[in-house]
């Protein structure tokens, strides 16, 4: 019998740590970005997608960089979804993450699971850690949902089993979407039904890849002779696989000397599938249905930056992994546009696949793709899934039952938009119960048309910056709070100018200055005016003394400061920088990432050998950015010797 129950999942576990309590301004990085010749060489679809409705910002999602490295034992909420054949283990306060796929007749473990949990800045909003299935939504990259709460309750599957679904609201898209699991009784496939939902009267771009961690010694294989490759030189080309353009089997991880991607092909008509195979021609293969278009590769490399990642996500002497993930565009520099009142909906089905090892794993690649096909034919029809997908929708999904029992909750952010908007989302409710202390003030503009400030001593409130919010607070009344939040939503919207002369007008009645001064500061640095954007973080920083109480003082000083040493740094103000560095605590300059400022001060105040007296003690930041060459071109502008191995990040040769 199929069954969901509560469990706990002991790990040595960073713990997360507080979000950031500064509004997330800074545009996201470029770090997919293609110029114009690249895209006229690219097919008109996948060009219209790559260019469709680029993030302005993060926001509304807070940035999460509080987590450390500091591992302890503890104890993480899980749901276990078992039958007869499988165990799948969900972690719901970690955006849902499968963290486990066991096979029970084999005992074998289908996907890469991380013995630890180590969060690392991979998330578009920071946080995220390596290791089982995850819902990428949102934008391209990891979901800023990553190391965040889902709500969670079963309902009936299709068959009348219990099934796990899971339900939030994305915040960057401002769609509401729904993951669910289920396990039909003597099956070897999990069944995953994804469903995205616009409740809104404007279209929405949409975004989806589900990405599966698996032990890089295995195979992978895609029923594709091409694939659009995107590696260190962010270039986005199309070659031959596996055979690249070099020779090298690329459809064996360890095969690669950097990182890279290869969004395969598949051709239109065909089954959707990507297999990973170990020496046996035995391991995990998923399958969809046909709306999950695309299939891809991501591999560390077997450089020294990539061996470094591997090492910094997880364990010592823990097995290297990669990624094959599924998405609904081709690439995941694509998004799509879904209409006013549609939905999108699709069948994804994971499970153990069993091929003629000697066809599937040899030279022939024509006869290995066959080989997996034909396994996974006989494991799995293709009809079968879309039969599964068939009476998915029109049991579970449309008729949209209640939920049986709710065994885990998200955030209030959903509930607020149901709130506001009166949107009708049955089968994942947002009940005005989950709303929260972030949720109150705004649900009371809502009701009174007035913006209550933060509380004495508090961090400003969490930011809203859809329309709907905007026009709100451009007819609330006028004072400081309200008008730094109205300042935030008119920045996300483009209109920075706007947002400028709102933040002015709020300084020039504030009580509390220093998250005005931070704001417009932002928009120095972001226009390039050096000069005043130090002046401004230096004055919000002098400005911040006092007015926030408790463990919160130190998370904003920390946030505050760390952006405004960087800012005196880049205006060539080293004294000013070396004041606002020394002001803060002793503790938080023994982080990791005060450490770097702190190499970097000494560099500028001409201080070189004491600034490599600080990599030579060792320094561990744990919020490194994927790729990150900071620590690389410090270590070169103070010595020739090669960078220790500690701090080679580098994911370019």
């Amino acid at each position: 019998m199929t069954t969901v129950r509560r469990a706990v999942l002991t790990l040595p576990a960073a713990p997360l740590g507080p979000d950031n309590p500064l509004p997330a301004l800074r545009t996201p990085g470029p770090a997919h970005a293609l110029g114009a010749a690249e895209l006229a060489a690219l097919p008109r679809e996948m060009a219209r997608g790559i260019g469709r409705a680029p993030l302005r910002s993060l926001l509304p999602a807070p940035v999460r960089d509080g987590y450390g490295r500091d591992r302890a034992e503890r104890a993480l909420d899980a749901l276990v979804l078992e039958n007869d054949r499988l165990r799948v283990t969900v972690l719901p306060g970690l955006g849902g993450r499968v963290h486990s796929l066991h096979h029970k007749p084999t005992g074998r473990e289908l996907v890469y699971r991380n013995p630890v949990f180590q969060p690392a800045a991979f998330a578009l909003n920071g946080a995220w850690f390596s290791g089982g299935i995850e819902w990428n939504t949102g934008a391209t990259g990891h979901t800023t949902l990553s190391c965040a709460p889902l709500h969670a309750a079963t309902v009936p599957a299709p068959d009348g089993t219990p099934m796990l679904r899971l339900w939030e609201w994305e915040r960057l898209r401002d769609l509401p979407f729904q993951v669910d699991l289920w396990l039909p009784e003597g099956s070897d496939f999990l069944l995953v039904g994804v469903r995205v939902r616009n409740p809104h009267e404007r279209p929405a771009p949409v975004y989806w890849w589900s990405n599966t961690a698996v032990p890089e010694r295995r195979r992978i294989l895609a029923p594709a002779d091409t694939a659009w490759h995107h590696g260190y030189e962010r270039g986005l080309r199309r070659v031959p696989v596996p055979a690249g353009e070099d020779g090298t089997d690329r459809s064996r991880p360890g095969h690669s000397t950097h990182a890279g991607d290869w969004f395969y092909d598949l051709p239109d008509g065909g089954r959707r599938w990507i297999a990973a195979l170990d020496e046996d021609g035995t391991g995990l293969v998923q399958t969809s249905t046909d709306d999950l278009r695309g299939r891809k590769l991501f591999v560390w490399g077997t450089g020294p930056g990539g061996r470094r990642w591997q090492e910094w996500l997880t364990a010592p002497g823990t097995e290297g992994y990669a990624e094959i993930q599924a998405g609904l565009a081709r690439t995941q520099l694509e998004h799509l546009d879904l209409a006013p009142g549609a939905e999108l909906s699709w069948l994804e089905a994971y499970g153990p696949l069993a091929a003629d090892p000697r066809a599937a794993l040899g030279t022939d690649w024509a006869a290995a793709r066959a080989a997996a096909e034909r396994a996974l034919d006989l494991a799995l029809p293709r009809t079968a899934v879309d039969a599964a997908h068939t009476a998915w929708r029109e049991g579970a999904a449309d008729t949209d039952p209640a939920p049986d029992a709710v065994l885990a909750a998200g955030s209030g952010w959903g509930a607020l938009e149901v709130l506001r908007a009166g949107h009708t989302l049955p089968g994942t409710p947002f009940p005005e119960a989950t709303l929260g202390p972030e949720q109150e003030p705004w649900r009371e503009l809502l009701r009174t048309g007035v913006l209550p400030p933060p509380a004495k001593g508090d961090p400003p409130l969490p930011p809203q910056v859809g329309p709907a919010w905007r026009d709100m607070l451009e007819t609330a009344p006028a004072d400081p709070s309200t008008e730094y939040h109205l300042g935030i939503a008119q920045w996300h919207a483009g209109d920075r100018a706007q947002a400028v002369r709102s933040w002015e007008r709020g300084l020039a009645g504030a009580e509390v200055r220093w998250p005005l001064l931070y704001c417009l500061a932002v928009a120095d640095r972001e226009d390039g005016h050096r000069e005043r954007a130090a002046h401004r973080f230096a004055e919000a920083c002098a400005e911040l003394d006092g007015t926030v109480d408790g463990p919160a003082a130190v998370t904003v000083a920390a946030a505050l400061t760390r952006e405004a040493v960087d800012a005196q740094l880049a205006a060539g103000r080293p004294e000013r920088a070396r004041a606002l560095w020394q002001a803060l605590p002793e503790e938080v300059r023994a982080r990791g990432a005060f450490r770097l400022l702190e190499a970097r001060l000494l560099l500028a105040e001409r201080r070189p050998d004491e600034a490599r007296a600080v990599f030579d003690a060792g320094l561990e930041v744990p919020d490194l950015r994927e790729g990150a060459e900071v620590l690389g071109d410090l270590w070169s502008r103070l010595t020739d010797e090669p960078l220790p191995a500690a701090y080679e990040f580098r994911m370019r040769p």
